[in-house]
This record gives C-alpha cells, structure tokens and sequence, in this order.
C-alpha cells in the first residue's frame, strides 16, 4: 500500500469529513436545475394550468419576469386544505406511485411536484385560487397564500402565515416576484430583458398553437395591447395565421399517418414547397407536451433541402402520440427532452409520410411570372393606361393649389434647439433671488438643473373611457411622448423622488367626465385647422401666422395653449413625470411676490397674513398634488417639482408667483370634480405660452437673442406640434375669435389679376 506524503493542503483535504447539504442549500441547487430562465417557469407553470382544465390562460410579464410573473387561469382551482402543500416539494396531485410512471399512466403534464416548489425557492410566491365548487367548510370564495422556500409565510403586514379569504374568479393566478433574487450568478448569466421576453413568447405560441382550443394571451406589464393573443374554440391553422402570418398559413399542409407496428400515430402541419423562411420553425408535441428532438429535426432539414432553395428552411409542426409505455419522460430536469423506444424507425416512417404528401403537393406549385407587352407605344412616356387617369384626375388649378404639407418636418425641428443638442445652457447666472421671479421666459429656467440626461420610463397611453385615444386617432402619438422628458434636455434633475412610476389608469369619473367634456364640445372647423395647419412663423408675444389650405390666419396662441395645457393636465392626471427645481423654491416667498406684483398690499389684508394661509393650505394638500400632478411640495413648504406637461417644454417660471396665488383663491378645493376641472384651468395658466414684447428681447436685462431663440423653438416645434396631434378646440374658443383668417389664396389671385 502507497504511504501518501504529507503536507499541509494534502492533510487538510484528507481529513475533510462528508456533511449533508443543508436542506436550503438542497432546494436552491434542485431550483437551479429546474427553473433555468425565467422561460423554464412560464412552460412548468402552463402546463399546471392545462392540467387543470383551464379554457382560458393570461401571463402578465414585467422585465421578462424577473420582476413580476403572474399566469392567470379559470381551471378547476386548488382547495383551501390542499394549499400548505401547494409548495412543498415532491408534493403533487397527478403521481401516487412508481409504477404509474413506469406503466405509462401519468397523463398529465406534470408529476414530479418540484415546479413550485422550485420558484418559492428562488422568488417571492404569491398564489390565489378558487375552487368552481365550494371546499369541505362550505366557504365560497377565493384563498390567498404567500410561499418562501417551499411553505407558507406571512404576508406583508400580517403576521399569520394562514390563507385568508379574498375576492376572485373560479381558477388560479400564480404571482411571483423578484425571481433569482438569492442567486446573482444566474441573473447575470441570464441575456437581455428582450431575449428572455422572447423566450416567454416562444413558449406560449407553441402551446397556442397546440392547444387552440383554449384562449392564451401574454403582455408587457403596463401594455395596453397584447404580444400573443389567440380566441378560444379556434384551430391550429387558425392560430399559426395570428401569429406566424397568413403567407405561411395558406401554404400548410396536412400530414397524418397511423402506424400500428412502431406504435405512434401523427398530426401535423408542414409547409409546402411554395414557402420557405430564413430559419425553420420546429414545433414538436410528444403527448401534447412541447420536446425538442434533434434527429427528427435533422431528418427534415435534409428531407426539404430536395424542395427548397439552398439555404432557406420549413415550418413544421408535428404532433406525436406514442404508446406512454414507450416514452420516458423523466430524463431531463425540465421535460425539455423525452426518450421512446424505435427513435431511429419512427423518425424515418415520419420523413417518408411528409415526403409522400410534399410529392402530391408538388404538383402544384406556384411560379412567378412576368408579361412583357410586344405592341409598340405611341408615346414612349406615356402608356393608355396614365392616359385615363391623367383623364380621370384632372389638374388642380395653380389658385387653388395647396403647396403645404402639415406632416412634413422642416430642418430646424431636425437639428432641435441649442440645449437639446447638449450645447451649454444660454441661461444667465441667478441667484436664488432672482430664480424667484426670472425677468422672462426662457427654455432653460436658470431654477432647473440641466446636467441630467436620465430618462423617464414606463409611461403608456392612458386610456380614455376604456378606449386608449393614441390608437382611436391616427393623428395622435403615444401619451408617453407627451408627458415624459426622454431627451434630458434639462427638464430633468436627479434628486431622491421617483423616476419611475408604474402606469395608473384612471377611473375617477370625475376625470372621466371633465375629459368627456372637451371631447364632446369640440368645435369642427377649427378642430381641422390646428389639426392640419402649417406653422409660418410668431407675429408677437401673443400671436402666431398658421397656413390651413389656401387660407392665413392669425391666431391668439396664448389663448389656445391655455386651453391646451388644461386638456393635457386632465389627460395626463396621475401620469406625469418629474421637473426638478434646484435650489428649490419657497412658496410663501413666490406668493408675496405674486401679491406684490398683482395689488400690492391686496386691499388691506397682510400679504404674509395671505401668504401663511394659503402656505398652510398648499401644504395640506401636498400629498393630493404629488399624487395626481407630479407637484412635489415638502414639509418646509419649498417646491420641489413640477409636473412635465409636453416633452420638452418648460413654463415660464415668472408666472409661478401669480400661479401660487391663484391656487389659493381661485381653486375649488371642497369638491372632487371642482378641485380638479379648476386646479387643472391654473396649470392651464401657469404653463401657457407668452412670449416677451419685442422691445425687450435684445435688452441686456431681458431676454438674450439665444434665449429667445430657443423658446421660440419650443413654441414651433413642441407647443404648435402639441396643437395638431392632441388639442381639442372647444365650442366656447370659438367664439373668442382666436384665429382670424387674413388671407385667401383664390381671393390674393383676383387681386393680382386686376393688376
């Protein structure tokens, strides 16, 4: 016998003794190998919804479920007694013995108990569930438990691990949240958020596609529209032309056969030799469960390789039922990959019956051509054809020609302004003084910070009554470009109050009814002026030249942004984004100066006595304005933030003394709807356009021609687009004559006639 030398590192490791694992560290590595990505989750945890009978199946993702996971069914849902095993592992309802695996009996998708369990060890498990029937006790109603590391824990703020009784449908929904949060490794190692959402999409369509019997849908967390949704009681050729499209559903051919002696039966869906795609599509059911088979997808990549062009592959779909006695599914930690007896033959039967229907479809196939006209052309411009229609489509006459296009961008709106190309801020140096009341309007407020680039995120469309406006008007683009300053063009500072807020879709029917309002009151002609006019250029600070057709007119846009900004406060409640002041700003301060600058001692009363009171009632009111206008005020009643109301526009800080003031006299701070049709008329105010006399702008205590520059970039380019995708011209605007025509062109060609 060798005498091992001795040494210090050999010594040690020789006389390290054999421990078991901790349980925790156990369950962690079972985790690990079954729920791979978060992709491994979404199959493990729709095939527990299809063994549950489920007609109707909906997976809300957010991040690629790293963040949040929640599948949602209406299968026959888990008893009350059942769910403090729900989690546990090797807990399952579907196995009761060994040789029910071995003899083929199991049925179901799942039977090892382990996919919950898997999750309740690597993330934050939240389960729902009701019955269709009511439980022993004689309860009728949904139970909801939480689950960490395989058993019921409290849920947050409570202190009793128990279910408790909640509200919900027949059937299941699973939440989980947080996934990997106790293993960094595997989150690193996981590719981007938009590969792994992809993998979640792939793996619904596949089961759409099989199952089209049951209705599917998958959506980003605060998406209005859904990535897969398939109707229930369709069929598979039904859903493989939602989802891969009608080019490849109408070139599908049915393939079948029934082999006794191998002991497998097939279905299936192949394309013809009319289609082909860049990468083949390899959809394989063994016993309606989603496997992978490289020899069988090997064999067709040869089989069509006769059929198609070099380089370009097939979609096929094949469903196999084969003897469960011959099938073992429990190879693989996640039933990616199943074994059956006669691999070698089955394959080979499979490939001739696809090679005998793609021999009879072969017949027809479908060739393009071209026809080449041999009859000599009269003119060797014109055809007979661009005759009749030059005759049907007479030419417009050069008086009544429009030589305007609204939706074409000139080079300027191109190029932006000074600051959003990341220039120096032309803005003067203020003391904090002055950033009180600035002496005019500027596009960078010397009060807002302009060294942060961070974006806002996650701001969708608000829906309207149910219906999302962006989508119902071709003219209008997303909310989210209208509220959120994506540009960093300085609209945007860092401080600790929330970048990112989480989409609210607002059912307050006040908001509903003061939106319905300006929809319904809308004025008809001039809803088509601003919708499709051209900006010509700023007359003064209150008036702007805009070309409808052949027609000028003059339009008071003072007027028309006020009811602008009122329209978007109300679209945009509880969605706005962040504007940061720094330094922040005093209110009692700016409303002193707001009575200072309207009545000066205010008709006897003490402008601090004023100042105190309406202070105290903004700070009163402090949560309510964070909460629905982005309007930050702390405890030392400073300003911290406004509200983003149009993506790259910023009010007039000179007006805020006078907005202050207002908010206390003239807002209606008793009733729901009052507080907030009049709360939004003074945001209204406070964020409409005026520019400065022009006596002032090239004054050295004024405005700077740079300055004036860019604001008036941001009224052609920000404000005035604003106007043609989102303004709602009421019936009341009207008749304030706000836009006046001044010129026609027929009219202007009968005055050049007659000289």
């Amino acid at each position: 016998m060798t005498t091992l030398p001795e040494g210090p590192g050999l010594s040690t490791s020789l006389r390290r003794p054999i421990r078991r694992l901790d349980e925790a560290v156990v369950n962690r590595i079972a985790a690990g190998e079954i729920i791979q990505r978060p992709a491994n989750a979404a199959k493990e945890l729709l095939e527990n919804s299809l063994d549950a009978q489920a007609s109707s199946i909906s997976l809300l993702v957010r991040d690629a479920g790293l963040k949040l996971f929640q599948i949602q069914d209406n299968g026959t849902g888990i008893p009350r007694e059942d769910l403090p095993r729900v989690c546990e592992r090797f807990a399952t309802s579907k196995l009761r013995s060994f040789e029910e695996l071995e003899s083929g009996k199991v049925s179901t998708f799942g039977f090892r108990g382990e996919a919950l369990a898997s999750i309740s060890h690597v993330a934050h498990v939240v389960v729902t569930t009701r019955t269709r029937e009511p439980g022993l006790d004689g309860i009728d109603c949904a139970w909801r438990a939480c689950y960490s590391d395989g058993v019921m824990v409290p849920a947050r703020g409570s202190t009793s691990s128990e279910p408790k009784p909640v509200a919900g449908n027949p059937g299941t929904q699973i939440t989980f949240e947080d996934l990997f949060f106790n293993v960094p490794t595997r989150r690193k190692a996981l590719k981007s958020v938009n590969e792994e959402y992809a993998r979640i999409i792939d793996v619904v369509q596949r089961y759409a596609i099989h199952n089209s019997k049951v209705s599917f849908s998958c959506k980003k967390y605060g998406s209005n529209t859904a990535d897969v949704a398939t109707p229930p009681n369709a069929t598979p050729v039904d859903n493989i032309r939602l989802i891969y499209g009608a080019a490849v559903a109408k070139e599908l051919i049915p393939v079948s056969d029934c082999n006794v002696g191998l002991g497998y039966k097939l279905n299936g869906l192949v394309s013809n030799a009319n289609y082909n795609m860049k990468k083949m599509t390899f959809l394989l059911f063994i016993n309606n469960r989603a496997v992978d088979c490289s020899n069988l997808k090997r064999s067709l990549e040869s089989l069509y390789s006769m059929y198609l062009p070099k380089g370009t592959h097939p979609f096929c779909y094949i469903a196999l039922d084969i003897d469960p006695e011959n099938v073992d599914v429990n190879v693989h930690p996640t039933k990616r990959e199943v074994m059956f007896l006669n691999q070698d033959e089955i394959v080979d039967s499979i490939c001739e019956s696809i090679r005998q229907r793609l021999a009879n479809a072969n017949e027809s196939r479908t060739f393009l051509a071209q026809t080449i006209s041999t009859i000599p052309m009269p003119n060797k411009f014109k055809t007979p054809q661009n005759d009749s229609i030059e005759q049907r489509q007479p030419k417009q006459p050069v008086n009544k020609m429009v030589r305007t296009d609204s939706r074409m961008r000139t080079l300027e709106s191109m190029l932006g302004s000074r600051s959003s190309q990341g220039g120096p801020s032309s803005s003067p140096s203020h003391s904090s003084s002055q950033a009180v009341a600035p002496p005019s309007p500027i596009l960078l407020p010397p009060s807002l910070d302009a060294s942060s680039s961070e974006e806002f995120e996650d701001l969708s469309t608000i829906p309207q009554n149910g219906v999302n406006e962006a989508q119902a008007d071709p003219l209008q683009e997303t909310v989210e470009n209208m509220f959120v300053d994506h540009d960093g063009s300085g609209a945007v500072a860092p401080s600790e109050h929330p970048r990112v807020r989480p989409t609210v879709d607002v059912q307050l029917t006040s908001i509903l009814e003061l939106r319905r309002d300006f929809r319904d009151s809308v004025h008809p002609g001039m809803m088509d002026l601003f919708r499709e006019h051209t900006f010509v250029g700023l007359v003064d600070h209150r008036q702007a030249l805009i070309q409808y057709k052949t027609k000028m007119f003059i339009v008071n846009y003072e007027e028309v942004t006020t009811e602008l900004f009122y329209q978007l406060a109300l679209r945009g409640f509880s969605n706005f984004g962040f504007m940061n002041l720094k330094p922040a700003l005093s209110i009692p301060e700016l409303v002193i100066a707001g009575i200072e600058e309207g009545d000066g001692e205010a008709d006897g009363f003490d402008p601090n006595e004023i100042a105190k009171k309406i202070t105290e009632l903004l700070v009163s009111r402090r949560d309510m304005l964070l909460e629905y206008f982005s309007f930050t005020i702390d405890e030392k009643a400073f300003i911290v933030t406004l509200p983003v109301m149009l993506k790259g526009y910023e009010p007039n800080l000179a007006k805020l003394p006078m907005f202050l003031l207002r908010l206390g006299t003239e807002v209606d701070w008793e009733t729901e709807e009052g507080c907030f049709r009049t709360l939004s008329r003074e945001f209204g105010f406070f964020y409409s356009c005026d520019l400065l006399p022009p006596v002032h702008m090239g004054e050295t205590t004024g405005t700077t021609s740079e300055e004036y520059a860019q604001y008036r970039w941001s009224v052609e380019h920000v404000v005035f687009k604003a106007l043609r995708q989102w303004f709602y011209p009421s019936q009341a605007l009207g008749k304030k004559n706000v836009a006046i025509q001044i010129a026609d062109l027929p009219e202007l060609y009968k005055v050049f006639e007659r000289c």
